[in-house]
């Protein structure tokens, strides 16, 4: 199967992905006013964005393998492409979207969320083995 193949298997990572480029680089209203949002409210916002993605990229993995088994390699690459999108979103902020603060807490929440995603898929794994085993 070539390489546009596998992308099926991803499409819900590439709808989420889009979804996070526009909601992290649109003109956002002040909220200042607004009791809902606190200070520090985007940061959980950059770690439940990422957490989505990496399980969304894991969930297309799995769906391509036809099977839940545990691949470093795989994790490695998810690892690095959520490492260049929360990046690259980081320098659109300050090079682009210059109305918008590009900060290295966005790009660490960013990887909290990923690394969250990480351990989410290498504990149901775990746990996944587990019930196989017995």
């Amino acid at each position: 199967m070539n390489k546009f193949g596998e992308l099926k298997y991803q499409i819900w990572a590439i709808v989420w992905t889009v979804v996070i480029l526009v909601l992290c680089n649109i003109k956002m209203p002040d909220t200042s006013g607004s009791g809902f949002f606190f200070e520090g409210f985007d940061k959980f916002v950059h770690l439940g964005f990422f957490y989505v993605l990496t399980i969304l990229l894991f969930f297309g993995k799995i769906r391509h393998q036809h099977n839940y088994s545990f691949r470093s390699l795989t994790i490695f690459k998810i690892i690095v492409i959520t490492a260049a999108l929360g990046g690259g979103i980081e320098l659109l902020q300050w090079k682009v979207f210059t109305y918008r603060s590009a900060e290295w807490w966005d790009f660490g929440c960013d990887m909290i969320g990923v690394l969250m995603g990480v351990f989410s898929y290498i504990l149901l794994h775990k746990s996944n083995y587990n019930e196989k085993a017995n």
